[in-house]
């Protein structure tokens, strides 16, 4: 679930089966689960001042494939192979000095064989070993340098009490306060968030600052500049560095009101933060152009409360009081990159922020238009949007340098993780890096095939369909229909493993944007409005009819899957009909009044239902899947994560599991311990392998009559992992199950 720039749920097994035998691409073998132990993920790309490289955060799975490992790579924008800056294995957020001559970036340390909070670290570009800036308790994060490169502003949760304990226990005395108690006082209806855990209210990010020291080996202490009982944004410097700007909502419960926040300014030696501007909606990151006059973001415009918010590009004054305006305002498209997918980098990344091009005349940004993602140049002269470059592709990330001279693009593809380009003036891409290029080379990726279909009420759908490599259009496959989460976010034109290796196991996968999804526009998002799950369902059902009407899907083996607000739709589907043959619902919802108490974050305000439960009981009700429970026949697994906040399994898969074992109807529940709601996208890597793996052998067992035993009631059990995971893939035995 992402929450930009307001609320939004992305509600985005055990033997690796060898695949149908078919005709391959010649040298080429199909993609397996497994091989996400072997990608690489390139996240946080920042080019040099000079614009003559570009440092970049390169993310992999560990030896022991348990979690993933980060280093800071650099490769030159005049090409060649990139290289090794940093040993790891947990840096990222480098971040050039303004002359270009150091980097800092943060990186976090093993003690006693746990990762200690990270810590800020200078790297001389010339040569030499990074030193650290920092070594607060509770670490740092989010570095900024001074426009002299003489400080840098970073976030800290670190607090006073915290330094006089350390330095207590680094002097050897005793420690004779009181153990810390780990029994929790929660007062604001927002405790807890997904992937993070729960709030602590006696610390929050705050704004710092560190002078460098004037020789090496001299420490510098860190001062604190703003306080109080808030978070903080990530600090952006003035251009005269007199300043340090950040965005906060500084209100104690800001569930009470539709989602707002502020920039605000403090003075960089510290001292009054004063609202420098706001509006009612959201700001996002900002740039200041080179003279300080007048800045960029992307925001939202929050009034009315609608379910989805399309994100703008807005231009301000940089002076108290001024009132930010949309740039081309009737743009009807996302400003920002939008595309889900399940290949973003697991760790390391880091928003892009739009930039200034050098007359000051025109700001560039990202915009996510009907399942693509690339730049447009926007004039705030005529307010017109113009491509700065094009292709079915998504640009995920993205750097320029300071005159906005030289860009440099992450760019993904259905067949290419994700790869960095310099963009030409004539908006062609260079090639800098090729991270997955012996691994994709000799695999047999096929492109998905992009239709548009017509539902039942005349809207047009978009949607993409993967195939087997081997298809033959005159044979009958089984389909998958694959249902993106949110409910409010896109399908497109990026790399997805779960896609590709469905379809390698011989299934044709549809993946549609039904209406509710973003890049189509704020009326195609916000259709579903106190209609969801609904008419979108439909939207669904009308993509599987044109695939059976195309002639080369088997109505009788039809499959359903998605997650969090696909797994709500999916829940909801085989409670209204009984065309599928199998399901597999992710962490989803099944109660919206269960859900709508215990949820990561608030629907206090009329955003999707028009009140509390106990005030709309019905509506409740009826937009329920568990209210149809029965009418589900439908064989059902359910995978939950069990540290799920943002769609806990007690509100979702638990209560359909229970419902359905009273019935007497095939269910099985997967459930994936210590797993937030991003188990899919950047969960543990072995659990994301094993998630898959449980997905196809379900759909193996229904729609493909494989004999599999694994989920026979009185007889599951987990097999053990392989350590090697580079096998071919084991045929199962009757009554067996390993993972190769």
């Amino acid at each position: 679930m992402r929450r930009l720039p307001t609320v939004f749920l992305v509600l985005p097994c055990l033997a690796l089966l060898a695949p149908a035998p078919g005709p391959l691409a010649a040298g080429k073998r199909p993609i397996t689960e497994q091989d996400l132990f072997r990608f690489v993920w390139i996240a946080d790309p920042q080019i040099s001042p000079d614009g003559s490289r570009v440092a970049f955060v390169r993310a992999h799975v560990n030896d022991k494939k348990e979690g993933y490992e980060t280093e800071i790579w650099m490769v030159s924008t005049r090409g060649g192979s990139p290289l090794r800056w940093t040993s790891g294995p947990r840096d990222g957020g480098p971040r050039w000095s303004p002359d270009g001559g150091r980097l800092v970036f943060m990186r976090s340390n093993d003690k006693d064989g746990q990762p200690e909070p990270p810590q800020l670290y200078i790297l001389p570009v010339a040569g030499g070993e990074a030193w650290p800036l920092t070594s607060l308790p509770k670490g740092a994060a989010a570095p900024a340098w001074s426009p002299d490169g003489k400080s840098v502003a970073f976030l800290s949760t670190t607090t006073d009490e915290d330094i006089a304990r350390a330095a207590k226990k680094k002097d050897g005395a005793p420690d004779d306060a009181e153990r810390d108690s780990d029994v929790r006082i929660v007062t604001l209806a927002r405790y807890r968030e997904d992937n993070e855990g729960y709030a602590d209210p006696r610390h929050h990010a705050h704004i710092w600052t560190v002078a460098l020291p004037a020789a090496d080996g001299e420490k510098s202490a860190p001062k604190r500049i703003t306080s109080g009982p808030y978070d903080e944004g990530p600090p952006t410097w003035f251009p005269d560095g007199k300043q340090i700007g950040f965005t906060a909502d500084r209100s104690l419960e800001p569930y009470y009101q539709l989602p707002t926040s502020a920039l605000y300014a403090v003075p960089a030696a510290g001292g009054e933060v004063a609202r420098l501007l706001s509006m009612e909606g959201v700001i996002g990151s900002f740039r200041f152009t080179p003279g300080g006059g007048q800045l960029t973001f992307v925001g939202a415009v929050t009034r009315p409360p609608r379910s989805y918010d399309q994100p703008q590009l807005f231009v301000s004054d940089a002076a108290p009081g001024s009132r930010p305006r949309a740039v081309a305002a009737d743009l009807d498209r996302d400003v920002g990159s939008g595309i889900i997918g399940d290949q973003h980098a697991p760790r390391g990344g880091a928003e892009s922020t739009p930039f200034w091009t050098a007359d000051g005349h025109s700001v560039i940004a990202a915009v996510s238009d009907q399942g693509t993602a690339n730049l447009r140049r926007f004039d705030l002269k005529t307010g017109r949007a113009q491509p700065v470059n094009a292709g079915n592709q998504e640009v995920s990330a993205w750097t320029a340098t300071p005159d906005g001279s030289r860009i440099v693009v992450l760019v993904s593809t259905p067949i290419n993780i994700g790869d960095l380009y310099l963009v030409g003036s004539d908006g062609k891409l260079a090639r800098l890096t090729a991270v997955n290029q012996d691994l994709l080379s000799g695999l047999d990726l096929g492109e998905p095939e992009e239709i548009r279909y017509t539902s039942f009420d005349g809207r047009k759908i978009e949607a993409w369909v993967q195939k087997p490599p081997d298809f033959d259009p005159r044979k009958k496959y089984p389909l998958v229909l694959d249902i993106h989460g949110g409910p409010h976010a896109a399908y497109g034109y990026n790399f997805f493993h779960e896609f590709q290796t469905m379809a390698a196991r011989g299934y044709v996968v549809l993946y549609p944007n039904p209406r509710g999804s973003t890049t189509y526009g704020q009326e195609f998002g916000n259709v579903i409005q106190y209609r969801y799950p609904g008419d979108d369902a439909k939207d669904l059902l009308a993509g599987v009819d044109e695939l059976v009407q195309r002639g080369y899907v088997d109505e009788h083996r039809l499959g359903v899957t998605g997650g969090s607000g696909g797994g709500v739709l999916t829940n909801w589907l085989i409670g209204h009909t009984s065309r599928f043959a199998a399901a597999v619902s992710q962490r989803s919802i099944a109660d919206w009044s269960a859900w709508w108490y215990t949820a990561d974050f608030t629907l206090f305000q009329p955003t999707w239902f028009h009140g509390a439960p106990w005030e709309q009981a019905d509506d409740f009700r009826a937009r329920s899947p568990l209210s149809y429970v029965t009418e589900i026949k439908t064989p059902l697994m359910l995978i939950e994560g069990e540290s799920d906040y943002r769609t806990p399994p007690a509100t979702g898969g638990e209560e359909l599991f229970r419902a359905l074992k009273y019935l007497h109807r095939p269910v099985v529940m997967v459930r994936f311990p210590g797993e937030s709601h991003e188990l899919s996208r950047s969960g543990g890597p072995w659990h994301r392998v094993e998630r898959l793996q449980h997905i196809i052998n379900w759909f193996d067992i229904h729609l493909q009559g494989k004999e599999l035993h694994l989920y026979d009631v009185g007889t599951a059990e987990s097999p053990q992992r392989s350590a090697d995971p580079a096998g071919s893939g084991n045929r199962p035995g009757s009554g067996s199950l390993e993972l190769p």
